[in-house]
């Protein structure tokens, strides 16, 4: 017996600003997309029993904090169903890679001190890399599993390159990749590659997608 895949009407398909009300959801989406991603397996330590929990507790504590402190977050809906999800860090100062104590508590709580270091120090890395002053940092970007490969990626990414344009002080969005299958993905929007950087056992390369990339070197 098959079972039929559902696809999307794409142009049914709205982005908007995700609510209270779909954070667990959001969460969800995000886990599943990251569960074996090679930095998130590095940094929860995979290999050791409760990883599953280390990692849903830092993805709902990283999505309620985005939350908590009105950072973009972005979700594509059809009739009212959340079906991916961008997590972005505005051009703001005031949240960097320590976010806030009350934020640092709870992660040091659920997933432990060294997954906590490392996740700032990932973050750090990278902004130390950015060539930029006033930039949204993607944090986090996810499809839900049922539905990717289905456009839903660059109808996300056309939101967040929408936002960037409203945004007349930023002068681009940064990005870790990890996944050598996501640079056709960001290449496609282009990003351009700045640097690669190890963080724990992994290599990442920086990318940086500039407001004009077309008056930038490549």
């Amino acid at each position: 017996m098959t079972t039929s895949v559902y696809h999307p009407d794409l142009s049914q398909v709205s982005s908007e600003y995700i609510g209270a009300d779909d954070l667990k959801v959001a969460a969800s989406i995000i886990y599943n997309a990251y569960f074996d991603d090679p930095l998130f397996t590095d940094i929860f330590q995979a290999d050791r029993e409760g990883y599953e929990a280390r990692l849903r507790s830092a993805i709902r504590e990283e999505v309620n904090i985005f939350w908590e402190s009105g950072q973009p977050l972005i979700g594509l809906y059809e009739e009212g169903r959340l079906l991916a999800v961008s997590c972005l860090i505005a051009p703001d100062a005031s949240f960097g890679a320590g976010r806030f104590w009350h934020w640092r508590l709870k992660m040091l709580l659920t997933t432990g001190y060294s997954g906590t270091k490392q996740m700032i120090a990932k973050e750090e890395k990278v902004r130390e890399k950015i060539p930029a002053k006033n930039y949204y940092m993607l944090s986090l970007i996810a499809v839900h599993p049922d539905h990717q490969d289905m456009g839903l990626g660059h109808r996300l990414m056309g939101a967040m390159l929408g936002l960037l344009e409203e945004d007349k002080q930023a002068e681009g969005i940064g990005v870790l990749v990890t996944l050598p299958k996501c640079l056709t993905f960001f290449n496609a929007a282009k990003f351009q590659h700045v640097e690669d950087i190890g963080v724990g056992t992994i290599t990442g390369k920086v990318m940086f997608r500039p407001r004009d990339p077309e008056q930038s070197n490549p």
